[in-house]
């Protein structure tokens, strides 16, 4: 009795075992900050980035999985200004860094053994906060310093919120020896001011496409 009390519990953990598969993930990254006050709303130029990390995934069925990531991506948003007159011109740029530990869960339905969509929540941790600017010019010496005096890093680490939720929906192709491309976009729903004065609103959106590897 114990023998075959054993084999089961072998064979159950086995089972089990074989429908978690661990793997890891790179790819781009574009994001945007959505600004509004009031009834007027701008939304920043699209910023570059990069996120990597790892995954676990689970299946339920044959047709629905369960998957949590961990990942570190630079997030945020960029904004130029450029104004010219008489031969002289001037051109500042804004980037603003969000380093973010992300924490993926989702729910992945497969369409074929290969191809899966998925949907969930993106849980977003501020690491740090940091905006730079830089200016271009060509006016004259005596107009210069006041100009550059614009040039400069601000931490505003403590600004915003440290949490944040990403709504999210995206597809991922895996092939047979466990190479995966996926792409998804999260909705930035949170507010991230932590400290609203004039009813302002700033919510992180941001695309991912990517590549991974899952464990056999």
């Amino acid at each position: 009795m114990k023998k075959l009390f054993l084999v089961g519990a072998l064979a159950l953990f086995g089972a089990v075992n074989a429908q978690t598969t661990f793997g890891v993930k790179a790819g781009y990254a574009l994001s945007n900050l959505k600004y509004k006050v009031d009834n007027s709303s701008i939304t920043t130029d699209g910023k570059s980035s990069f996120y990597v990390g790892g995954l676990v995934e689970h299946k339920l069925t044959d047709k629905f999985a369960l998957q949590a990531e961990l990942l570190y991506a630079d997030l945020g948003g960029k904004t130029t200004e450029e104004e010219s007159m008489g031969g002289y011109y001037v051109k500042a740029t804004g980037k603003n860094n969000i380093s973010s530990l992300l924490l993926p869960l989702s729910a992945k339905y497969f369409v074929a053994n290969a191809f899966s969509l998925s949907a969930g929540v993106n849980v977003g941790f501020v690491l740090s906060a940091k905006s730079k600017v830089t200016v271009d010019h060509n006016l004259p010496s005596e107009y210069a310093s006041y100009i550059n005096s614009y040039e400069g890093e601000d931490d505003f680490t403590d600004d915003i919120k440290t949490v944040n939720l990403s709504p999210f929906v995206g597809a991922e192709y895996t092939l047979s020896n466990g190479l995966f491309f996926d792409a998804r976009y999260n909705f930035g729903v949170t507010n991230m001011v932590k400290k609203s004065e004039y009813g302002e609103k700033v919510h992180l959106n941001f695309f991912q496409v990517g590549v991974g590897y899952k464990f056999k």
